[in-house]
């Protein structure tokens, strides 16, 4: 059976700028089904406070084990306006730019049910990030949305 829909259009969502999280795996957005992440970029809204601290984000599936999307980055000092992605290859590090422009994702990452979550491993007391994910549904249905504490 074949249907038509325009579930394969390439979905935005955005999370607005946040503190980022302290010393802990956080979810950021939830995954409603499978979808395949074609871009996700963050970008420093507020400068960070120095605070030795690394970085990364973890695909965090309802069932079975967490993968990272990417390793870690350093992100002790950096400024307003610095740019993250990922490469879509896992075993990559997160890019970071502050030249105001990045590269694309390589390669589009499929995620399944569950969360996607940024990792830190120290708490930078005034250091705050937005995200933004571009996906395509790979089940009739699926979304990508901001977390919400259940």
């Amino acid at each position: 059976m074949a249907y038509t829909s325009n579930e394969a259009a390439v979905k935005i969502i955005e999370k607005s700028a946040a503190v980022l999280p302290a010393s802990t795996q956080t979810p950021y957005f939830t995954v409603n089904g499978r979808v395949l992440i074609t871009q996700i970029v963050g970008e420093v809204t507020t400068v960070f406070d120095g605070t030795a601290n690394n970085i990364k984000l973890i695909a965090n599936p309802t069932t079975l084990a967490d993968v990272d999307l990417c390793t870690a980055l350093s992100v002790t000092s950096d400024a307003e306006g610095t740019m993250y992605t990922i490469t879509g290859t896992l075993s990559d590090a997160m890019v970071a730019t502050t030249s105001g422009a990045v590269a694309a994702q390589a390669s589009a990452v499929i995620v399944a049910e569950g969360t996607i979550d940024l990792d830190t491993d120290a708490t930078d007391t005034t250091g705050s990030t937005k995200w933004t994910v571009h996906y395509i549904p790979l089940d009739l249905g699926s979304t990508v949305e901001v977390y919400s504490a259940p």
